[in-house]
């Protein structure tokens, strides 16, 4: 019958805060990432150039239609070996890449969300598209797409769990390592998935907080 031995977490405290800390710092290096690449694809969705639409839509159906851990495989050993980009950088672009294409769908939508009569209007005073969408609508847009960026950050969060296969060093790697050692694979990871929903639960209180904000001063 198996022994419970719970004391291989406080034992390992370390390793666990090293990982999660680890986890947080490529999530976020990614989605800085992701965010620039989806602005600008969302906006290449939508626009009247037909080859940057084009391209826009083959990376956005292509990289949204294979798994995230094919993507992250092929990026570190294909793409990798020709850029030098190591297990660290390898994981922050595959997750961006992939966010990216969703971000960028998050994008079309919240600026096709913003009625067409504020273009018409800014472009009725003499304002050029790029500025009337970067004064105007992308504003606008931004307040929209706010909520489901900041879920994506979370999608985001528990999505690097699979860099660990390619040798990334975060928590659920951290975590493979401490069992292979301690042979504690339930008290180990009963404590990862409780870290993980730490984390991400955090996050969501945090970004209602900033919505109800976003809410109130638009009232």
């Amino acid at each position: 019958m198996y022994s419970y031995d719970w004391s291989v977490i406080t034992r390992n405290m370390d390793v666990f805060i090293d990982g999660a800390l680890k986890t947080l710092e490529i999530s976020a290096l990614a989605i800085l990432i992701a965010i620039p690449i989806g602005i600008i694809f969302g906006m290449g969705r939508i626009s009247k150039n037909k080859f940057f639409r084009l391209i826009s839509s083959i990376y956005v159906e292509i990289i949204r239609g294979v798994p995230l851990l094919v993507l992250l495989i092929w990026i570190f050993f294909v793409l990798g070996q020709f850029l030098k980009l190591g297990s660290y950088w390898g994981s922050i672009w595959g997750l961006a890449i992939f966010a990216g294409a969703f971000i960028a769908e998050i994008v079309r939508s919240g600026i096709q969300a913003v009625p067409k009569g504020q273009m018409e209007a800014a472009r009725s005073l003499g304002m050029s598209h790029a500025k009337a969408m970067t004064y105007i609508i992308l504003p606008q847009a931004f307040r929209r797409v706010l909520p489901p960026l900041a879920s994506q950050f979370i999608m985001l969060i528990k999505d690097s769990s699979l860099v660990s296969v390619i040798a990334a060093t975060e928590l659920t790697l951290n975590a493979k390592n401490l069992v292979a050692t301690s042979f504690r694979s339930i008290e180990v990871w009963t404590f990862v998935a409780l870290i993980y929903f730490i984390m991400t639960f955090s996050l969501s209180l945090i970004i209602r907080y900033f919505e109800k904000r976003l809410l109130k001063s638009e009232a």
